[in-house]
Order: structure tokens, then C-alpha cells, then sequence
């Protein structure tokens, strides 16, 4: 008998962080090349690197920045990496002890892997649940980003991570709750759909423009 032809796995699309921070990213395969949309004036060097990590040849579709944040977050929100962030969280997830071992900010925003932001905000979602806590507040301040929990009507501060990390955080969960992440100069609100030691849990998302960045709360 002869063995059957083996099926090749195709590259993956590129982290949100590659595609937001470069402008260019995989929308779809054809049989021999690929689709990728890219931010007006992306970098030669940066589509080089694309072809050379899919393999095949590009067909190019040129967006308006604006444009282009807004189908980053409708490609990412549907994706796998997005679907893993509202599926079953790990209760066993050790909020301070992610927080620890996060990079510093320069490392964190040259790396084109998000899993650290997300272990992190499923670690806040989850220990928010686990304290009883009714509402989140993300708000970046001049050197430090400061989260805390509204526990019995009482904010509590619970991480106080590196100021350099709020941008990413603030994408993060917008794309989880569905919003703009172009929009940063209005309010915006969503919702975010996921599951906590089995049970579903809704939870509520509003931006708010502050001083030193965008305010998030989750309720």
C-alpha cells in the first residue's frame, strides 16, 4: 500500500503585536501565494520578512491607518489567540507572580509573542473572580500602570506593573471586548464573553480617555 500524501501545515498569521507594530499582516491563502493587508508606508523590510516566513509570493492591499487598526481587531478577535483569551481560564494562574516575571518594557514591545500580556490579564480576570471583586480599574499613571479591585464597595490596589506595558494591555483588552483600538480620544464600551471554572461570566468593558493614557473598567 502506498503512504498516504502528507497534508503541509501553512506558517501562522503573525502576532497581533507584529502586525499592529509593522503594519502588515496575513488575511488570506491562496494556492500559491498569499493576501496580506498593510498599513500605507510600511517598510520594504518589513514585507521581506513576511515573505520570507510564508513562503510564497504577496499580493499586497494597502489600508488608511485607521482602516487598518479596524480590521486588525476584527482579524484578531476571530482569531485562535483571541478565542484562547475568553475560553476557559486557568484558575491556577498566579496574578503577582506573571506580573514578576513580565519583561521590561523595551523587551516586551520588540517581542512579537503576546503571551505575556495575555497570561496576565487572564490572571487579573481570574483573581478578580476568585476576591469577589465587582469591577476592574486599569488606569496608566506617569511611571507606573496601577490596577485595582472594587472589593465590597472599597478599591483595593492589587499590581502596580511597569508604566511601558499599559499600551499593550489596553489593546489587548479592547480587541477581547470588541472595540475601536484606533479610538482613543472618546469613551467607548463592550463586553467581553468568557468562561471561569466552567461557568460563564459577562463582563462589562468602558474606556475612558485620562492623562496619561486610556482608563479601563470591567464590571
Amino acid at each position: 500500500m502506498s503512504e498516504p500524501a502528507r497534508v503541509e501545515s501553512r506558517p501562522a498569521r503573525p502576532g497581533f503585536g507584529f502586525a499592529r507594530r509593522h503594519g502588515a499582516t496575513l488575511t488570506a491563502w491562496h494556492a500559491d501565494s498569499a493576501e496580506i493587508a498593510c498599513r500605507q508606508g510600511v517598510r520594504p523590510e518589513v514585507l521581506a520578512e513576511l515573505r520570507r516566513h510564508l513562503g510564497v509570493e504577496l499580493h499586497l492591499t494597502p489600508y488608511e491607518p485607521v482602516a487598518f487598526e479596524r480590521l486588525l481587531r476584527d482579524l484578531y478577535e476571530q482569531g485562535d489567540d483571541a478565542r484562547a483569551m475568553v475560553s476557559d481560564l486557568d484558575e491556577r494562574l498566579d496574578l503577582k507572580t506573571l506580573a514578576d516575571e513580565l519583561p521590561e518594557p523595551e523587551d516586551l514591545l520588540e517581542s512579537e509573542d503576546d503571551a505575556p500580556i495575555i497570561r496576565l490579564i487572564n490572571a487579573l480576570l481570574t483573581e478578580a473572580v476568585k476576591e469577589g471583586a465587582s469591577d476592574i480599574h486599569v488606569e496608566p499613571f506617569e511611571s507606573r500602570l496601577v490596577v485595582r479591585f472594587r472589593i465590597d464597595g472599597v478599591l483595593r490596589e492589587v499590581l502596580a506593573p511597569q508604566k511601558g506595558i499599559a499600551n499593550a494591555v489596553v489593546s489587548r483588552i479592547k480587541v477581547m471586548a470588541k472595540l475601536d483600538i484606533a479610538e482613543k480620544r472618546l469613551p467607548q464600551d463592550g463586553r467581553i464573553g468568557l468562561r471561569i471554572a466552567g461557568r460563564p461570566v459577562d463582563v462589562r468593558v468602558s474606556t475612558i480617555p485620562a492623562g496619561h493614557g486610556e482608563r479601563v473598567v470591567l464590571r
